[in-house]
């Protein structure tokens, strides 16, 4: 079996084999909140598997879209020439508290600043931000800048009961936004549920506690 390989990146740190997520999740996906608890002792590091596994500097907890982005992957292809990392195999994405899941996810560079860019995932993508909206879809992409998710085929989001399907999904993690859009072969469908309690959201050492 493949070791997993663990690899924690800072923006400003170039992808020439070892960034940090930028997502992702953020990008995704699929991104601070791992490595701000780690800095206060709330959580504990992972022993050290058998593979490579790179730890970044302490970051403050107010990094925002800025924090580290962590992917644990079974295997890492680097093509430093297009500014690619490929993650590949049981990947797990993670930034602020949010987390994306895959089976594989493509990380995309800026040649000049070396920041994520985007991220796109692919086959059992599924995503929990850290407000506590969970996804489902054939696939995802991820861009850094403006903090956008966007899901495609087949797309799903639900918190707490409610639920929305459409053929794309576009979430904006930084205003607390969605757009959903049918395709030809089936329309929007939302069911909304009324007089729920409110419950409050945790966070644990995987990302958010939902109710």
């Amino acid at each position: 079996m493949t070791p997993a390989v663990g690899v924690a990146l800072l923006p400003a740190v170039g992808v020439a084999l070892l960034p940090a997520v930028g997502v992702a999740l953020l990008i995704v996906v699929v991104f601070a909140g791992i490595a701000a608890a780690q800095q206060q002792g709330d959580v504990k590091p992972r022993p050290a598997a058998s593979g490579p596994t790179l730890t970044p500097p302490a970051a403050p907890a107010n990094e925002g879209k800025n924090g580290p982005v962590i992917v644990d992957s079974d295997s890492l292809e680097s093509i430093q020439k297009e500014g690619l990392s490929v993650f590949k195999g049981n990947v797990v994405a993670k930034q602020n508290n949010s987390v994306q899941y895959a089976d594989r996810m493509e990380v995309y560079t800026d040649s000049k600043t070396d920041r994520i860019e985007r991220v796109v995932s692919t086959g059992n993508v599924r995503i929990i931000t850290r407000d506590c909206r969970m996804g489902t879809a054939s696939r995802t992409e991820y861009y850094d800048a403006e903090q956008r998710v966007v899901l495609i085929g087949n797309a799903r989001v639900w918190r707490g009961g409610d639920v929305v399907t459409g053929e794309r999904i576009t979430i904006y993690l930084a205003e607390d936004r969605s757009l959903v859009e049918g395709g030809k072969q089936e329309r929007v469908k939302a069911i909304f549920y009324q007089d729920r309690p409110k419950t409050e959201i945790k966070m644990g050492p995987n990302g958010p506690i939902c109710p």
